[in-house]
C-alpha cells in the first residue's frame, strides 16, 4: 500500500503543476485576445469567482439565493431547517434534532444515499468528503453567512464536479472588505438547557480586510443521552492589492454528540408513544474534531478578465463508540482521520463572439483524500481492519454564456474528471472480535468520466422568462459505500461503479408587481444508482432508475411591510426495473409544501415571521421492498418574534407551535417482521429566547 499511496501522490504533484501550466497559458490567451478585442457594448454582470462560481445563475437551471437578512429572520434554528423550506429540498433528523447535528440535505429525493448526492460547498470549495459521514452544518457559524447558493438538478456539475447529482448548495461567507468597522454578541435561552453564545468582529486596516465569527453550543437535547456539544470558529483575512487580493480563510470546530438510538415499534408495543424521550442506547457518542485552511488570491489580468488561485487542506478526525444491547460481544469502536487537500486555479473572462457579449469560466480543479480509519471491538484494542484508501480527482471543465438577441442566455459546459483509487483492507484476525471477519481484496484504480450543461434562458417580457437545460452528471462511490456494513464472511466492495445520471429540465420565472414566482418540472434518469440492499446487506448498483417531479416557489410583497411566501414540491421517486420495480425509494416523501409571513410589525422594533411546512407520508429506510406502513406524514409550525432597538436586538422563537408530539422524519425497517421499525422521535413545542448587542 506504501507504493500505491506513494504514486498516486506522485500523480497528485504532476497534476499540481500540468493544472498550473495550463491555467496560467490559458490566462495569457484570455488577456492577449481581450486586449486585442473592441470593449463589448453590453456586459455580463460581474461574478465574486473567489466564493463563487454561479454569479447571476447558470443559464437554463432552477435557482434560488437566500439573503443574510432571511437567515437572520427565520424561525428556523438550524440552516437544515431553513433550507427544507426551500422547493425540492428534504431532511432527515437522526438525533433528535439537536441545532441540526449530523442532518441529512437531501435534494429530489435519494432517501439513504442523498448525503452523496447532495453537493455542499462554502465559498464554492467542497464540504463533502470522501467518507459517508455527511456535512455538519452546526460548524458553520450562522452569523458568518453572507448567503446561500442553490443549484437543483445535476447543473452544477461542470462548475463543481462529482456528486452535484441532485443540486448543490454553496454557503458563501462574510468577508470584512468595504463594510464598516463593527462587533457584535448575543446569547440565546432555550429547552432542554440549550444555551448558544455568538460572537463576531468586523476590522480593516489600511488595506487590510479582517472578520471573525465563533459560536459556542450546548445542549441536554430532548432525549437521554442526546447532550450536544459545538465549538467553531471562522476567521477571513484580506489584503487589497492593485488589481486583486489576497486572501485567507481558517476554521476550526470541535463537538461531541450522544447517540439515543430508535424508539422500537412493534405490533404489540411502541416506545415512541410510551417512552419517546428515551434511549436503549445510553452509552453510544460520535465525536468529531475539523480543521479548514484556505490561502488564495485575485489578480485582474485586463479588463473584463480575473484569475483566481487558491488552495486548501481540510482535516477531520471522527471517534465513535457503539455499545450494542446484545453484550459487548458486539460492541464496535472507530477512530477514523481523513485529510483533504484541494488545488482550484479558474479564469473568468468576459469577452466578445462578434456582437455578442459572453463569459467563459475555466479551471482546473484538483482534490486529494487519504482515508485512515481502525475498526476494533473497544477503544484500545488492537484493530479488527484497518482501512486506508487515497483518492486522487483531477477536473478540468469549462462553462460559456452567451447573450443572444438582448434577451437571450445560453450556456454551454463540459468537464471530465480523472479518479484515481487505490485502497486495502488490513485485517487481524487475532484482534478482540476479529474472529469472523474477512479481508477485503486490494483495490487500484483509474477511471475517467464526464459531465456537461446546455441550458437557455429567454426574456419572453420583462415579466416571464422561460428556461431549460440537459445535462450529464457522475457520482463516485464514497469510502463507506466501498467498506460497507457487510455480513461475516463477505469482503468489501471496494470495486463499486461510477453512478451517473441524464436530466431534463423546464420551467418559467415570473418577476411582477411584488410577484416572483418560479416553476419547474424534471425527469433525472440514473444509471448504476448505489444503493444498500437490505436484501443482501451489502452496497451494490442498481439497474436504471427515473425521477420525475415538479417543484413551485413563490414570494408575493403584499406591501412594504409584509411578505408572503411559499412552495409546493411533488417528486415520484421509484425503482424502474430489478428486483424492486415499482417501488416507491425509502426515505422520500412524494408531497412537501410550505407557507410563511414575514411582516414588519412595528418598523425594525417588532418583526414577526412564522412557517408552516408540511412532510408528506414516506417509505422507511430499509424497506425498498414497499413491506412496512408508511412513515406518518406531519404538519408543523414555527414562529419567531424579533426586534432591533438602536444596538441592541432580541428574539423569541417558538418551534412546534402547535406541539405536535412523537413524530418522527426518519426511521428504520424490519425487512422481516411487518409493524416492527425503529423511529428517531422529535421534539414537542420548544422556546428558545435570544438577546444580543452590536457596536
Amino acid at each position: 500500500m506504501t507504493w500505491n499511496i506513494r504514486r498516486t501522490r506522485t500523480g497528485l504533484n504532476v497534476a499540481l503543476a500540468a493544472c498550473t501550466t495550463a491555467v496560467w497559458t490559458t490566462a495569457a490567451l484570455a488577456q492577449q485576445t481581450t486586449q486585442t478585442t473592441p470593449t463589448p457594448q453590453q456586459e455580463l454582470q460581474e461574478v465574486n469567482v473567489t466564493a463563487s462560481r454561479l454569479g447571476t445563475g447558470i443559464a437554463g437551471t432552477s435557482t434560488t439565493i437566500i439573503s443574510a437578512e432571511e437567515i437572520t429572520r427565520s424561525p428556523d434554528m438550524t440552516l437544515q431547517d431553513l433550507l427544507s423550506r426551500q422547493a425540492g429540498i428534504q431532511v432527515q433528523n437522526l438525533f433528535g434534532g439537536v441545532d441540526g447535528a449530523r442532518d441529512t440535505i437531501d435534494m429530489r429525493g435519494f432517501g439513504a444515499s442523498a448525503v452523496s448526492n447532495t453537493l455542499v460547498l462554502i465559498n464554492g470549495r467542497r464540504l463533502n468528503d470522501v467518507d459517508m459521514a455527511g456535512v455538519d452544518f452546526t460548524a458553520i457559524p450562522k452569523d458568518a453567512i453572507e448567503r446561500i447558493e442553490i443549484v437543483r438538478g445535476n447543473a452544477g456539475v461542470v462548475l463543481y464536479g462529482n456528486g452535484a447529482m441532485g443540486g448543490v448548495i454553496n454557503i458563501i461567507t462574510k468577508t470584512g472588505v468595504a463594510v464598516p468597522n463593527s462587533y457584535r454578541a448575543d446569547m440565546s435561552y432555550g429547552s432542554f438547557d440549550y444555551t448558544q453564545a455568538n460572537i463576531g468582529a468586523n476590522q480593516s486596516v489600511g488595506n487590510l480586510a479582517l472578520a471573525l465569527y465563533g459560536t459556542s453550543i450546548n445542549s441536554n437535547g430532548y432525549r437521554e443521552n442526546n447532550q450536544f456539544q459545538e465549538r467553531n470558529i471562522q476567521g477571513d483575512a484580506r489584503y487589497q492589492l492593485e488589481g486583486g487580493e489576497l486572501y485567507l480563510t481558517v476554521s476550526a470546530d470541535t463537538q461531541r454528540l450522544g447517540l439515543p438510538g430508535g424508539r422500537l415499534v412493534t405490533l404489540t408495543t411502541s416506545q415512541v408513544i410510551t417512552d419517546p424521550t428515551g434511549t436503549s442506547t445510553p452509552d453510544d457518542y460520535a465525536n468529531k474534531q475539523g480543521l479548514n485552511i484556505t490561502l488564495g488570491g485575485t489578480h485582474k489580468l485586463s479588463e473584463g478578465v480575473q484569475m483566481i488561485i487558491d488552495a486548501g487542506v481540510r482535516n477531520k478526525d471522527q471517534q465513535s463508540g457503539i455499545f450494542s444491547t446484545f453484550g459487548p460481544a458486539f460492541d464496535s469502536y472507530n477512530n477514523t482521520t481523513l485529510t483533504t487537500s484541494s488545488f482550484t486555479p479558474r479564469l473568468d473572462a468576459q469577452h466578445q463572439l462578434g456582437d455578442l457579449p459572453g463569459k467563459l469560466l475555466t479551471g482546473i480543479d484538483v482534490y486529494g483524500s487519504l482515508y485512515d480509519s481502525d475498526r476494533m471491538l473497544h477503544q484500545g484494542d488492537a484493530p479488527i481492519h484497518h482501512y486506508d484508501l487515497t483518492q486522487i480527482t483531477v477536473g478540468p471543465y469549462f462553462q460559456e454564456t452567451i447573450t443572444a438577441w438582448g434577451n437571450t442566455d445560453i450556456a454551454l459546459g463540459a468537464r471530465t474528471e480523472t479518479a484515481m483509487v487505490s485502497a486495502t483492507d488490513t485485517y487481524d484476525a487475532s484482534a478482540p472480535g476479529g474472529a469472523f471477519g474477512v479481508q477485503g481484496v486490494p483495490y487500484n484504480n483509474t477511471q475517467t468520466d464526464w459531465g456537461g450543461h446546455l441550458g437557455i434562458s429567454h426574456n419572453l417580457t420583462d415579466v416571464w422568462t422561460l428556461f431549460g437545460r440537459v445535462g450529464r452528471s457522475f457520482r463516485l462511490p464514497n469510502v463507506d459505500e466501498r467498506v460497507g456494513s457487510v455480513p461475516f464472511g463477505v469482503p468489501p466492495n471496494f470495486a463499486l461503479q461510477t453512478q451517473t445520471s441524464r436530466d431534463f429540465e423546464g420551467g418559467f420565472r415570473v418577476n411582477w408587481e411584488g410577484i416572483n414566482w418560479q416553476t419547474s418540472g424534471y425527469v433525472m434518469n440514473l444509471n448504476n444508482e448505489i444503493f444498500f440492499s437490505p436484501a443482501t446487506f451489502t452496497n451494490t448498483n442498481l439497474d436504471p432508475t427515473r425521477r420525475i417531479g415538479f417543484e413551485n416557489g413563490a414570494t408575493y410583497r403584499i406591501s412594504d411591510p409584509v411578505l408572503l411566501k411559499g412552495s409546493l414540491t411533488y417528486i415520484n421517486a421509484t425503482f424502474r426495473s430489478g428486483q424492486f420495480e415499482g417501488n416507491q425509494i425509502p426515505l422520500v416523501s412524494p408531497w412537501t409544501g410550505n407557507v410563511g409571513i414575514s411582516w414588519n410589525v412595528f418598523q425594525k422594533y417588532i418583526m414577526l415571521d412564522a412557517d408552516l411546512r408540511y412532510i408528506g407520508s414516506r417509505r422507511f429506510d430499509n424497506d425498498a421492498a414497499n413491506f412496512q406502513p408508511m412513515m406518518p406524514a406531519v404538519t408543523l409550525v414555527d414562529l419567531k418574534v424579533s426586534g432591533q432597538i438602536e444596538r441592541f436586538s432580541w428574539a423569541l422563537t417558538v418551534q412546534n407551535l402547535l406541539n405536535k408530539e412523537n413524530y418522527f422524519d426518519y426511521g428504520i425497517a424490519s425487512t422481516a417482521t411487518y409493524g416492527t421499525y425503529n423511529a428517531y422521535t422529535m421534539p414537542g413545542r420548544n422556546f428558545t429566547g435570544k438577546i444580543g448587542i452590536k457596536f
